[in-house]
């Protein structure tokens, strides 16, 4: 998970979809920064990553001038948090999810209200929120194997999330915005 800067080296497939996802802040009550995931429903066979956690988010659509855009649009479709009242504080990495073929650009947004969610049920089953803290504690980030379809994943880095596993290309992304953070 740990974080790595791909605009630097790596050629993106041209035939790669894109797609834009929002990192969101929050303050909580506890004087620490809450941080939005999204569980992905399993209903679609469909869909490659059901059942995964990850950040609100989706493919970029005409309209769409950029993947700020696309991350704060979907946002609202997915989560009914409105687009208006998030300030976006900057983008990550690009990072190329293979199993579906699309370049992910990680967007990071904050507001300063806890938000109330109305969820779009066909793409999200629940929201998930972590504790920048709780992300940031080492004890947090473990190995395990994981069953992805029919496949066994050994030693798969991932955060746990209060029993949730968050791994994959949204680790990935988590992992480069605590790096970013710890540098601050």
């Amino acid at each position: 998970m740990s974080p790595i800067k791909t605009r630097e080296y790596l050629q993106f497939p041209d035939s790669a979809r894109k797609a834009g996802v929002l990192a969101l802040f929050y303050p909580s009550n506890k004087h620490d920064l809450e941080l939005i995931f999204i569980k992905r429903p399993t209903k679609n066979p469909m869909d490659k990553h059901g059942g995964q956690v990850s950040f609100p988010g989706g493919q970029i659509e005409q309209g769409d001038r950029h993947m700020i855009d696309t991350a704060l649009r979907e946002t609202e479709e997915e989560i009914g948090i409105p687009s208006n009242k998030i300030k976006v504080l900057g983008q990550l990495s690009p990072i190329y999810v293979y199993v579906s073929n699309f370049i992910v650009t990680p967007v990071v947004g904050f507001i300063d209200f806890k938000p109330e969610y109305i969820l779009q049920e066909s793409e999200v089953d629940y929201v998930i929120t972590s504790p920048l803290t709780h992300l940031i504690d080492p004890h947090n980030r473990k190995t395990k194997d994981l069953k992805v379809r029919s496949h066994l994943l050994k030693q798969v880095p991932y955060f746990d999330l209060q029993g949730e596993v968050l791994w994959g290309a949204t680790a990935m992304m988590t992992s480069e915005l605590l790096h970013i953070i710890s540098d601050l």
